[in-house]
């Protein structure tokens, strides 16, 4: 395994010699999959880091200040990561920049870290990078790994690696200090705007070094990882280079959208995600389950009634076991047949994820290990893990090694460790108020369970008084309804007034269904949610979910709204969290409706 003391890039030759791989890297390219071996990666890694020293890119003095900046808008591919280390081993700090990101954004990321060049993929990123260009005068030049017209395929930057090159690339690598900046990451924060992460090569690497012991993830050369959170998140990135120090391969999905597919065809052993889309899988199955008939459809639901009581770390007694055993036979082994047939381990983090998810679906053999962290702190402080005893569900499991967590005054979660970033990039006076004596608060509120699992129990900036001056914390109440197959998405309102509210989207193919039962014809969307009879449906189903919350953080009254939030139309962040300023603002005209 790497040390502490290694730098990032340090992991191409610790594969080369511990694993060396035919498929480091795979991904599909004009309908097949393409592999790229450990030796090739290698290659084209140093290759590129010869071309972009000939760019005149460089690390000159290696204080921040002064390493040139190269920014990445691009969907995973291989190339991602490729870039990623040619840019660490001549001292270049890579700015990977969300392809999502608006145009405002974009052009503030640009300027503030004088951007030298830019690489991209898709005719969509290019065209909003040529939409800013002419306002960034620190810009020379935009690469594509795309052949795409109006930029140059990135091939022109390995092709310039002159023999002279390539040996100025290993006098440099060689200097490059693990307190060197790798990285700066520009977080979307739901509010003002993006500050820049600097993460050095230990900050970075500690992480992987901890993480993959903690955890812990085996060496397994036959393993494969299938990589589709974005890699602008820090997670999905330190998680890459721990699946490249266990051996793993890692594949690229093509999309979102593409993942079942492509589950189906590398058949992969893990994978990191989310918990909307953990979300989606579930309600998938729960559709097919419910357009069975008969027997089968008895069964289906007979096995969901035994997953829902599994309990990790109390037996159901030996009858139980059986049945859960028969369960796992005859219904759960098609769930798992459609993520592939192999899945070994899912990690999840980004947000909470329902407990009553991660119950089923470890009861369905498709383990899932919730962790969390900040990008501030590279990004992982604790995560559940795989050894006996090591997984409490509801809870983000103990910290990992090497770092040390204290809960302040107000049970804001603070942590200490190799892993806390340098701070924000020409922020000196952001740094101070986030990083206090070597502790990173981290914004989030947490407390122990058992003295050792942390439960996040609110993010500090999201709770809310009523105007009663009660606080109110919206993530807890908005998991719990979440849990009704009726319930697609949910936002709890009411700062400063006088009782809980919720902003509320039905999953539309459960109320769909339920209509047709009940006779109600469906026309519109729009329809639907002013329909008296479903309104009566959520009334009931909303008091029947206010039971497991005090009297103040009860809703009292919704609205129910026709479409879904997506990243795209603005509600979700990246990583598919509620951009809650955005709701609030969109929706306003419905929020008032709740309080006239």
């Amino acid at each position: 395994m790497m040390n502490s003391n290694s730098r990032l890039f340090d992991c191409i030759a610790y594969q080369l010699n511990n694993f060396s791989k035919p498929d480091m890297f795979g991904a599909k390219e004009n309908g097949t999959w393409k592999m790229y071996s450990t030796a090739e990666v290698q290659q084209t890694v140093n290759r590129l880091s010869a071309g972009l020293l000939q760019l005149g890119v460089s690390g000159n003095n290696m204080t921040i200040e002064q390493q040139d900046k190269i920014a990445l808008i691009s969907r995973n591919r291989p190339e991602w990561l490729m870039l990623d280390m040619a840019c660490q081993q001549i001292g270049a700090a890579l700015c990977p920049i969300y392809p999502t990101t608006n145009i405002t954004e974009l052009e503030f990321i640009f300027n503030d870290a004088a951007v030298k060049y830019v690489f991209v993929s898709g005719q969509d990123i290019l065209d909003k990078v040529n939409n800013v260009r002419s306002r960034i005068p620190s810009l020379k030049n935009v690469y594509s790994f795309d052949s795409i017209p109006g930029a140059e395929y990135w091939d022109i930057v390995t092709n310039m690696a002159s023999e002279e090159a390539l040996a100025k690339v290993e006098t440099i690598k060689a200097a490059i200090q693990p307190e060197h900046c790798a990285t700066i990451i520009y977080t979307s924060g739901t509010t003002g705007t993006p500050k820049g992460v600097m993460l050095s090569h230990r900050n970075i690497v500690t992480n992987v070094v901890h993480s993959k012991n903690s955890f812990p993830f085996e060496d397994n050369v036959n393993g494969k990882a299938l990589s589709f959170l974005p890699l602008n998140h820090i997670f999905e990135r330190m998680v890459s280079y721990i699946y490249i120090n266990s051996g793993n391969a890692i594949y690229y999905a093509e999309s979102l959208d593409t993942i079942g597919d492509n589950l189906k065809e590398i058949r992969p052993t893990l994978f990191c995600t989310v918990p909307r889309l953990l979300e989606k899988v579930y309600e998938r199955i729960m559709a097919k389950g419910a357009e069975q008939t008969g027997i089968k459809k008895k069964l289906f639901y007979w096995a969901l009634s035994l997953a829902e009581k599994y309990d990790n770390r109390i037996s159901g007694g030996l009858w139980y076991n059986i049945q859960l055993a028969l369960a796992n036979k005859i219904v759960f082994s098609k769930w798992r047949e459609g993520l592939g047939g192999n899945i070994e381990t899912v990690v999840t983090g980004g947000a909470a994820c329902q407990v009553r998810l991660i119950k089923i679906f470890t009861a369905a053999k498709i383990p899932i290990y919730e962790g969390y962290g900040p990008t501030e702190n590279s990004p992982v402080i604790c995560v559940n893990r795989k050894s006996k005893g090591g997984t409490r569900f509801g809870t983000v499991g103990p910290c990992i090694e090497g770092q040390e967590i204290k809960l302040a005054e107000d049970g804001e979660i603070c942590v200490k460790g190799p892993s806390v970033m340098m701070g924000y990039y020409k922020r000196p006076d952001l740094t101070a108020e986030t990083i206090i004596d070597g502790w990173l608060h981290t914004g989030d509120i947490g407390v122990f369970e058992e003295g050792t699992f942390l439960k996040i129990t609110d993010r500090k900036k999201e709770l809310f008084k009523t105007s009663g001056g009660k606080y109110v914390a919206p993530q807890p109440i908005e998991n719990k309804m979440k849990e009704s197959p009726f319930v697609e998405q949910m936002m709890v309102v009411g700062a400063e007034q006088k009782f809980v509210g919720a902003l509320i989207v039905p999953s539309w193919p459960t109320l769909k269904s339920w209509m047709q039962q009940k006779g109600i014809p469906f026309t519109t969307v729009e329809d639907a949610v002013h329909n008296p009879k479903i309104l009566e449906l959520y009334r009931e189903l909303v008091d029947s979910f206010n039971k497991f919350f005090n009297h103040v953080e009860q809703v009292k009254k919704f609205e129910l709204l026709p479409y879904e939030w997506t990243i795209d139309s603005g509600e979700l962040t990246p990583t598919l969290k509620l951009k809650r300023k955005v709701i609030m603002e969109k929706y306003k005209a419905a929020v008032e409706r709740i309080y006239n």
